[in-house]
């Protein structure tokens, strides 16, 4: 199983994602952002948080047009996973892989706290290790984690179950208190929470490993 992280100017949870991957048995190379093409073979790509480019203009904006946005987009159209949490998802948002946008919090702070999560879907790689309804402690440090989208493709992400976690007390002003969402094809995953920094016990908690873990299960059954 392999997996790419991809390194933006300003990404800062990089790192911690590589870890998180490996930690579910990934071998895990790190992308440049002004490289052109991913290596052979990456099964899942996953797209940090941070503050790629700064947040200059609007939070993942400039990283979307990034030289290697396009190989991302074209792994992604062949069927590979994608997951992008935090900076991730607002990325994979501005490419158009995701619908909707993330606003500044509704109460125009940044957040950084444990939040619990309930498990809204498990039909798909990412949360097939968790139980419908399971709620979970995840970290969030974000400002811009306000999750909106017009009426029709909130009536479609919740009729086609793509809702895959939701807040249980909405820290952000999110709409219908979405903290993640999955594509049509349930193989790319934007989330504003942090998984991959749950996933040791010395950092507070573990609940985040069972999404690698359910992810690297789904492609060694694959």
């Amino acid at each position: 199983m392999k997996a790419a992280i991809l390194v933006f100017p300003g990404s800062n949870c990089d790192r911690d994602l590589a870890v998180a991957f490996r930690g579910a048995g990934f071998d895990v190379t790190m992308v440049w952002h002004k490289e052109t093409t991913l290596p052979d073979g990456i099964d899942v790509v996953g797209v940090p948080g941070g503050f790629s480019y700064g947040d200059y203009l609007r939070c993942g904006a400039i990283a979307a047009r990034s030289p290697i946005a396009g190989a991302l987009a074209d792994h992604a159209v062949r069927g590979g996973y994608v997951f992008g949490p935090c900076n991730g998802f607002q990325i994979l948002c501005e490419t158009g892989m995701l619908p909707g946008a993330l606003l500044r919090n509704a109460g125009l702070k940044y957040i950084c706290r444990t939040v619990a999560l309930r498990v809204e879907e498990t039909e798909s790689a990412f949360t097939a290790a968790y139980k419908q309804g399971q709620v979970i402690d995840i970290p969030i440090a974000h400002h811009d984690g306000n999750y909106t989208a017009d009426p029709e493709t909130l009536r479609r992400l919740e009729g086609e179950g793509r809702v895959a976690f939701r807040y249980v007390v909405t820290p952000n002003g999110a709409a219908d208190g979405i903290a993640g969402i999955l594509s049509e094809n349930r193989r790319v995953l934007g989330m504003m929470p942090h998984p991959e920094r749950a996933c040791d016990a010395m950092q507070g908690g573990t609940d985040g490993a069972a999404l690698f873990k359910g992810l690297a299960q789904a492609l060694v059954a694959a």
